[in-house]
């Protein structure tokens, strides 16, 4: 019995691979990006965005203004900051539909904390030095965050708060090149890395990827644009703790492509130009998965499905910045004159 009982199970195992090989496997949808937009805010431009869920959103930008959506773009709630009218809030961390912090940039610098989804702010970090200027904010979790800024006395400036941004302290940074800076082009030239240690990307003069080890920072050199001030790496992400992209150029010169794009796949030990890169500058990148990935600049917006390795248009006019939902699938663009989007069709 029990001889034939495993012949039997033998017939039905090469019947089912016979039966497989004549199947043929379930192609991939095909995808037909594109981008639609939802809503002119009333912010001249918007650089800070943060999408929480498929749900809300929060958005930041100049004049001390903000916005937030809490039913996936259908409507919005806007609002000026209360002594803030002059500040250009860059970026913005958005914890929930109620909970969301804003980074303002220059001198005197102020990060705003709400807890009541906009309706009261807390200034939580004030800075009056004359020469601050901070370009980046990124949370790991809900507790752990990180800003960047411009070198401050010969090195960046660094800030870390535990508490969700209640309280922010100072990080020790390296030190600066001359005329090496931070870009505050889309709140994406710092990143908490998936093990939760921080990196940033620097450009003009000199353009370095620095990555926080323990309490070390390692520096990398990369084959960017550089050379002016107007160059380098403005915007990077990493899809794991060894894969990454990171995306910049010349912003006054937005046709150039060489060094606009590279590639890791060691942490960012090291990295190669791509095969077939953006259009040209790229002031934002984002992974939607593994291999699905969108950048996008003033100039225009791109997307690959190749792992960066190669870039296609998107129609349509460009943004500053571009960034997934945390927890979800939506994928939101902000960029100058108020315009907020979202990419359809992936």
């Amino acid at each position: 019995m029990k001889f034939r009982t495993l012949a039997a199970l033998a017939i039905m195992m090469t019947f089912s691979r016979s039966l497989s090989a004549q199947v043929p496997a379930l192609a991939e949808a095909p995808r037909d990006p594109k981008i639609e937009v939802l809503v002119t805010a009333p912010i001249g431009s918007i650089r800070g965005l943060s999408v929480v869920n498929d749900s809300v959103a929060w958005v930041s930008g100049t004049q001390g203004k903000a916005g937030r959506t809490a039913d996936g773009g259908k409507t919005w709630t806007w609002f000026t900051i209360p002594g803030c009218d002059s500040v250009d809030f860059r970026d913005v961390e958005g914890f929930s539909g109620n909970r969301a912090i804003l980074m303002g940039i220059a001198s005197p610098a102020k990060v705003m904390l709400t807890e009541d989804g906009g309706k009261n702010w807390e200034q939580v970090y004030f800075n009056a030095d004359s020469a601050i200027f901070l370009d980046a904010m990124d949370f790991f979790g809900d507790r752990k965050g990180y800003i960047a800024g411009d070198p401050l006395g010969g090195s960046f400036k660094g800030l870390v708060t535990p508490d969700g941004g209640k309280t922010w302290y100072n990080l020790p940074m390296p030190a600066a090149d001359s005329a090496e800076a931070i870009f505050a082009a889309s709140g994406t030239t710092l990143r908490a890395l998936p093990g939760g240690q921080p990196a940033f990307a620097t450009g003009g003069t000199h353009s370095r990827f620095y990555r926080l080890q323990g309490r070390k920072w390692r520096a990398t050199e990369w084959p960017a644009t550089q050379g002016q001030s107007s160059t380098g790496i403005f915007s990077f992400a990493f899809i794991t703790d060894k894969q990454g992209i990171a995306v910049g150029g010349d912003y006054l010169k937005p046709e150039v492509v060489k060094g606009n794009c590279l590639i890791t796949a060691d942490g960012g030990l090291s990295w190669q130009p791509v095969q077939a890169p953006p259009r040209g500058y790229r002031s934002a990148v984002e992974y939607i998965d593994k291999k699905t990935l969108i950048c996008t600049g003033p100039a225009g917006t791109d997307w690959s499905a190749d792992g960066g390795q190669t870039w296609q248009a998107l129609p349509g006019e460009g943004y500053h910045a571009v960034r997934k939902a945390k927890h979800g699938k939506a994928v939101y663009l902000a960029g100058a004159n108020g315009r907020i989007a979202v990419l359809r069709g992936m």
